[in-house]
């Protein structure tokens, strides 16, 4: 036979002014007014399925956070310590890949002291997803393309070089020559 669960009573007078005050805020965080909204309907007596309708979640939901309440208290309104789901790189990992997305392709031309040289001519000068996330896993970092892509778009850092009419992969590519005199207008 199913128990009959509630949320058990407030231990003093201020606990009780603290989660209708939760239950009732604008500026707290969503998940504790949410929380002290399902304890506030269990004092008053609701059931966990009228709890959870109220409240358009699911009656395991209202469970767990009632659970939560009765062991550890105003805390337990709380996600608990280390919910969630962990970083799969480290703040190092991913300040060493804005790094590299910010340095200089491997075969990118730089100007050095006899001319223009490139560190590993048969790298690409420009940096890709794909390049990048080669690199990034040379230096040790377990990444994906996927990650790279996020991480970069999430930081506002650019690894797309601008790509000038001027440069072309293409052997049989001729570039364009000086441009002509503009045009001078007759009134």
């Amino acid at each position: 036979m199913p128990y009959y669960l509630t949320a058990r009573p407030p231990a003093s007078d201020a606990e009780a002014r603290q989660v209708h005050k939760l239950a009732q805020s604008h500026h707290a965080p969503a998940d504790w007014v949410f929380h002290a909204q399902i304890i506030v309907l269990s004092w008053a007596g609701q059931r966990t399925r009228a709890i959870a309708e109220a409240l358009h979640c699911h009656p395991q939901t209202v469970r767990e956070r009632v659970h939560a309440y009765n062991q550890r208290g105003i805390d337990g309104l709380g996600m608990a310590p280390g919910s969630g789901r962990k970083p799969r790189i480290t703040q190092d990992e991913r300040s060493r890949l804005i790094a590299l997305a910010s340095s200089p392709p491997p075969g990118k031309l730089l100007q050095g002291s006899g001319g223009l040289r490139a560190m590993d001519e048969s790298q690409p000068a420009n940096w890709t997803l794909d390049i990048l996330t080669a690199a990034a896993q040379e230096q040790g970092i377990s990444i994906h393309r996927s990650q790279v892509r996020q991480i970069l778009l999430d930081e506002h850092v650019r690894w797309r070089g601008v790509h000038s009419w001027g440069e072309s992969r293409d052997p049989q590519f001729v570039p364009k020559g000086r441009r002509s005199s503009p045009a001078i207008l007759i009134p």
